[in-house]
């Protein structure tokens, strides 16, 4: 493209040309330069003419918001129902916790009153009641506050409610690992406990625990978790091993050959403690076991019948190798 410029001082008409790139740059530039200038006027006048209210601009104007608040509000209101839809199943959700809840808590022998520091009064049975029937309107921001506010608390209560069910069945796994109710080894009983022949005198006496014939060096297991209270030598026990459970519970290994372990070590069930012998008051080999509750011997086959059936009294099946 070429531009002629032509005046009468100029002894030469001047050529101009420009090609296609150059001539849309222009364009461009052109068309920003507009859209500024645009701009500008609706900042000054349109603007300027809506907060003075002139007549035709503030109507538009008014138009305009009011639809852009319409769609707002619009927006907000179908947010807030869908909030309140999700918080409505929370809600649904944490009741039916609750009461599993409870029926956990009552098998742990756990009421859930103890956490209830505050009583919800109850509502007043009977007398009058009216009013007008007031239609019920979509949640609002407060009340959708105050809904979580009470759903956070009722997690809280079940929290720890859960958190005293646990402390409880932790505590009943804790007192059954302390019930010496597995065999402190294997092997048939040789004699009960209760009264029979004295294998040294021949006389009745009240044998006080159940004796387990075995090789000498053969095994000898605790019979529940528990820490180590003695292992020392007794005339009548030999070397003696005694291990507190708690609660007044005591379990004995007397006769062993070797002690394992010390005064003061924790053991845990079926840990390996001592080895059979023939030491103290015996007439061979054999483990002679007791289990104590306040210092007073108890018959062991009650607690072992945990873990299968054992005979209570068994005195003529080797009165040889009996303590």
């Amino acid at each position: 493209m070429q531009i002629l410029i032509t005046h009468g001082t100029l002894a030469k008409t001047r050529v101009l040309s420009f090609n296609r790139l150059q001539l849309a740059a222009a364009l461009v530039f052109l068309m920003v330069v507009l859209m500024g200038l645009s701009g500008t006027i609706y900042h000054a006048v349109f603007l300027k003419a809506a907060r003075e209210g002139w007549p035709v601009v503030s109507q538009v104007v008014r138009l305009v918001v009011r639809d852009e608040f319409a769609q707002r509000d619009r927006f907000m209101r179908e947010n807030l129902d869908a909030m309140a839809q999700k918080v409505g199943e929370m809600q649904a959700k944490l009741v039916r916790l609750e009461a599993m809840g409870e029926r956990v808590s009552g098998l742990a022998g756990v009421k859930p009153e103890e956490l209830r520091q505050l009583v919800e009064p109850a509502p007043v049975k009977g007398g009058g009641q009216g009013g007008p029937f007031v239609p019920a309107k979509s949640s609002s921001m407060q009340q959708l506050n105050d809904l979580v506010s009470s759903l956070d608390a009722s997690a809280e209560q079940s929290s720890d409610l859960f958190t005293l069910v646990e402390s409880r069945l932790f505590e009943r796994r804790l007192s059954s690992l302390m019930v010496p109710n597995s065999r402190p080894l294997n092997g048939p009983i040789g004699s009960g406990f209760g009264f029979r022949s004295d294998p040294f005198t021949g006389r009745a006496a009240l044998h006080t625990g159940l004796d387990f014939p075995a090789d000498s060096g053969t095994a000898i297991m605790a019979a529940a978790g528990g820490v180590v209270r003695s292992t020392d030598y007794h005339p009548a026990y030999g070397n003696l091993l005694e291990v507190d459970h708690g609660n007044g519970l005591v379990t004995r290994y007397a006769h062993t050959s070797k002690i394992l372990v010390k005064a003061g070590d924790l053991v845990k069930r079926g840990q390996v403690v001592a080895e059979v012998g023939t030491t103290g008051r015996s007439t061979g080999p054999h483990l002679h076991f007791e289990v104590m509750v306040e210092g007073v011997q108890q018959d062991p086959a009650k607690f072992l019948a945990g873990k299968g059936a054992v005979p209570t009294q068994q005195a003529d099946a080797t009165p040889a190798k009996s303590h």
